[in-house]
């Protein structure tokens, strides 16, 4: 039974993924804290110190060592989790790697934020975003409620059995992070239930069944057949993901997909963004609908594995698509998003424009004025005869 009647808290998104981890209370938590994720597992270890909690907290001395401890955690047959953010996920990079080729089932909320240099320490997707083909199942949260509700369906997904893949969940640093929102929970209960006990495979601490962990696999080995291995279970990740999200509806009564549309059904422009500048571009399509403008919205929310065909389906009858990025693929035609989205949409007839924009680096603000100039290029766009330059287009950006 669904729990709509549950009480509204007012949380940070930090505060939200804290009480999520307590829920789950796994048997491990290995991390380091890093602005703007610090929050979230100094709330935890303090309900480790309190005894609300059975896991044992590891607190290392950089990134880089809790992704190792995390690894070594999972691999001797734990339910592990951890939090970080910008030049920390940087600096746990090569050891991400390894956690995702070992097929282990950790679950990790990164905090976006932009990486140095210069020196920066708010909001864009630079840090995940770069780390999107390291092998990791990547959902991308809107809210405080999402931060809450992707960190328990994080655990189904990573531990499912077609899957065994792990699995980092995000949102908005200090956006979300540091705001304060509304939250409905679950009961401990209906989020142990939810999630069920955790299944070890081929634990190396199982000592009557021995394994060998982290081998070399050279040149006549089966390195390359253990990588496609990894992508296919990626490739299943997407069944897996809806019928998780559906199962968790039934019990929370919050629906969710492996991407979110808005009065995109007869849109004929429409932008797809990611996080929590979605609320701002759902206001500003619900304003161009009042002035009768057919504008819609799609906001990302499975990014790896990335639903392509889903996508393609969605906006197949809108004529200009605008994407809305919020880190820049330096060297790249636009940003991740944009380039997913235009190889999504290559084999659609016909085949909708896509234009790329960039926006908020760095914590730059974004008003819904920046995103109706977007929704006005893409209006003029679709009433041109001709193709429209594809050429990143920077909203919010200073002049010269």
């Amino acid at each position: 039974m669904a729990t709509t009647d549950s009480e509204i808290l007012a949380v940070t998104g930090n505060e939200a993924v804290a009480e999520a981890m307590g829920q789950i209370d796994p048997e491990v938590v290995c991390a380091y804290p890093i602005t703007p994720a610090t929050e979230i597992v100094q709330i935890y270890a303090q309900m480790v110190a309190d005894g609300k909690v059975g896991t044992e907290f590891v607190a290392v001395e950089s990134e880089h060592s809790a992704m190792s401890a995390v690894i070594g955690s999972a691999a001797g047959g734990a339910r592990t989790m951890t939090a970080t953010s910008s030049q920390g996920f940087a600096l746990m990079w090569e050891v991400l790697y390894v956690a995702a080729s070992y097929r282990l089932p950790i679950v990790m909320t990164t905090v976006n934020r932009a990486l140095s240099g210069p020196i920066n320490i708010h909001c864009d997707h630079s840090d995940t975003m770069g780390g999107r083909d390291t092998g990791w199942i990547q959902l991308y949260g809107e809210n405080h409620q999402e931060a809450y509700d992707n960190c328990i369906q994080a655990i189904r997904i990573a531990e499912h059995m077609d899957v065994r893949t792990p699995t980092m969940q995000m949102y908005d640093g200090y956006v979300i992070s540091g705001a304060v929102g509304p939250l409905r929970m679950l009961t401990k209960e209906q989020v142990q239930q939810f999630i069920g006990p955790y299944r070890a495979i081929n634990p190396i601490l199982d000592t009557k069944h021995p394994v060998t962990v982290g081998p070399f696999d050279g040149l006549h080995g089966w390195f390359f057949e253990h990588k496609v291995a990894q992508n296919r279970a990626m490739d299943r990740a997407l069944t897996v993901i809806q019928d998780v999200a559906d199962e968790y509806a039934e019990i929370s009564g919050r629906q969710y997909g492996l991407l979110d549309p808005y009065r995109l059904h007869d849109a004929e422009i429409a932008i797809v963004v990611v996080g929590s500048t979605a609320g701002t571009t759902r206001t500003t399509v619900d304003k161009l609908r009042a002035r009768g403008v057919k504008a819609g919205m799609v906001r990302v929310r499975a990014f790896r594995p990335f639903p392509h065909t889903a996508y393609a389906k969605a906006l197949e009858h809108v004529k200009v698509v605008g994407v809305m990025d919020r880190a820049d693929s330096c060297g790249a035609q636009g940003g991740p998003v944009f380039l997913e989205i235009r190889a999504a949409l290559y084999d659609s007839d016909p085949q909708p424009q896509i234009l790329p924009f960039l926006y908020g680096l760095g914590g730059r603000d974004i008003y819904p004025d920046n995103i109706e100039q977007a929704f006005a290029v893409l209006q003029k766009a679709a009433q041109s005869k001709k193709r429209t330059s594809t050429e990143r287009r920077y909203l919010n950006l200073r002049k010269d």
